[in-house]
């Protein structure tokens, strides 16, 4: 009777302990389709919403603004948009999937303001972890 009082205690510990290794949040973006993380990526970029950041972004994530040829990696984008968290673009803001073959899709995202346009052309690309934007290229015709 002890042996087995010890077994499931044994067991029951070892299940809560697992379980507790497993409960890192799971990837909401992973099944959803393209244009959905492309939405995610505007509500990043123009009203700040950076929840889902961890899960949008490629490991190999490259920004580039052509104009100024700034160019960032995933670490210092994410950071730039915390630092932005919460605001809003006072702006007109849409988006088009340009092509999308495969697992590759590319869009165009346009931010209207009232002096200039902001045009980010975002590359997305389709593993096992979902959608992820891989590139985004800026620019400001």
């Amino acid at each position: 009777m002890k042996t087995t009082l010890k077994t499931i205690a044994a067991a029951l510990i070892m299940v809560t302990s697992l379980s507790s290794f497993a409960s890192e949040k799971a990837n909401p973006l992973k099944n959803v389709e393209s244009s959905m993380v492309i939405g995610s990526y505007m509500e990043a970029v123009t009203v700040g919403s950076i929840d889902l950041n961890k899960f949008l972004f490629a490991d190999d994530f490259e920004y580039r603004n052509v104009n100024n040829n700034d160019r960032a990696g995933k670490k210092e984008y994410i950071k730039y948009l915390k630092a932005n968290k919460s605001n809003k673009y006072d702006c007109k803001s849409s988006y088009e999937i340009l092509s999308q073959d495969g697992k590759v899709c590319v869009a165009k995202a346009t931010m209207a303001f009232d002096n200039f346009t902001r045009v980010d052309y975002i590359t997305l690309n389709q593993g096992k972890d979902g959608w992820r934007v891989s590139k985004v290229e800026t620019t400001y015709p």
